[in-house]
């Protein structure tokens, strides 16, 4: 059995429509990708318009499939309502809210500024938090029934992890946010379910993580006791099953998919102790040339 094969029947998704928050790049693209093949519309956003127009086009040509692209900041809540419009304008309907956008970076938290921290938060936790909410309400209000909310957290939203503390702290949010609303709003027809994804490498967010050499420093293949990171199509197959009508059933449940990461070793992060200051510092500067470019 080849682990990179898809997973679903061909029309598991058809006639839904699914909003991919962070749907252009990365594990997002993938999931939104695999979600076209199976018969869904979905629609995209970001906040860089340009790029979210040219994977429209990209995924529409390989799938055969329609895309929406909207320009949108999750960080504000006022966007996200547009948002919300734009995608009913288009497809009549929403059926599916995937929170994916995110943000991350390696950091010793003194290091952190408010902003550095405030950043992450917004963008993780605030930004599932005004999307579900935006969603939510108008589907109550609606009285639209047999909707899906599907978050993607980390293991470390649970153990926590040194390093990453602003993001720790938003997925723990988030996950927090997705128990306690498969309870309160089951009775309006919504699950919550949510995703923990270990090492699954992109090119964007890997390199801003662990930039030049670090990458080869910490294989985090290693930690991993099936010693490989997942593949895209993994995650997407796991995905495209919790939003489809097949797991009617599954609702508040948190699935883990990392080869066993986290029971080896909690906190993904965690190795970088081994870091000394004067690579620290160095760290700091690549990154800080990166944003620059």
């Amino acid at each position: 059995m080849n682990y990179k094969n898809k997973m679903l029947r061909d029309d598991a998704l058809k006639g839904k429509t699914i909003v991919v928050t962070g749907g252009g790049s990365g594990l997002g693209k993938a999931m939104t990708t695999y979600f076209l093949e199976l018969g869904a519309n979905v629609v995209i956003t970001s906040r860089n318009i340009e790029k979210l127009q040219a994977v429209k086009a990209e995924l529409e040509e390989k799938t055969g499939g329609k895309v929406l692209a909207v320009q949108c900041d999750v960080r504000h809540y006022d966007q996200v309502e547009a948002m919300v419009k734009a995608s009913v304008d288009a497809f009549g309907k929403v059926d599916v809210l995937l929170n994916n956008a995110a943000g991350n970076f390696i950091s010793p938290t003194e290091r952190l500024s408010a902003n550095a921290f405030d950043t992450i938060i917004d963008i993780v936790l605030k930004g599932t938090q005004n999307c579900t909410l935006a969603f939510g309400k108008y589907w109550i209000n609606q009285k639209e029934t047999d909707k899906v909310v599907l978050n993607i957290v980390t293991t470390y939203a649970w153990t926590g992890s040194a390093y990453v503390v602003p993001s720790a702290t938003a997925k723990a949010g988030v996950l927090a946010l997705t128990r306690s609303l498969a309870v309160e709003w089951a009775k309006y027809g919504m699950r919550f379910n949510a995703i923990a994804p270990g090492p699954f490498p992109t090119k964007g967010a890997w390199d801003r993580l662990l930039p030049g050499e670090l990458k080869e420093k910490f294989d985090l293949a290693k930690k991993v006791p099936l010693k490989r990171v997942g593949e895209h199509q993994e995650l997407a197959n796991l995905a495209a099953y919790l939003v489809s009508d097949f797991s009617a059933y599954v609702n508040g449940e948190v699935i883990t998919i990392d080869g066993g990461e986290w029971l080896k070793g909690a906190g993904q992060m965690n190795l970088l102790e081994a870091i000394p200051e004067e690579m620290w510092d160095m760290l700091e500067a690549m990154i800080r040339s990166k944003k620059s470019n």
